[in-house]
């Protein structure tokens, strides 16, 4: 009986994988974010300068 079980869980795992078909094109993996925009460039902050009179 386990055998039997153990040949058909691996049917429908090769019966999914089939049904599935192949991935479509260069679509990014699921749960994953792809920016295609201009990269973002950040400024060096500017130094504050305090003239004190004593």
């Amino acid at each position: 009986m386990r055998a039997l079980s153990f040949i058909v869980a691996c049917g429908f795992l090769l019966a999914g994988s089939l049904f599935a078909g192949p991935p479509d094109g260069n679509l990014p993996g699921i749960g994953t974010f792809q920016y295609s925009g201009s990269p973002v460039t950040t400024t060096a902050p500017q130094p504050i300068v305090l003239a004190a009179r004593f």
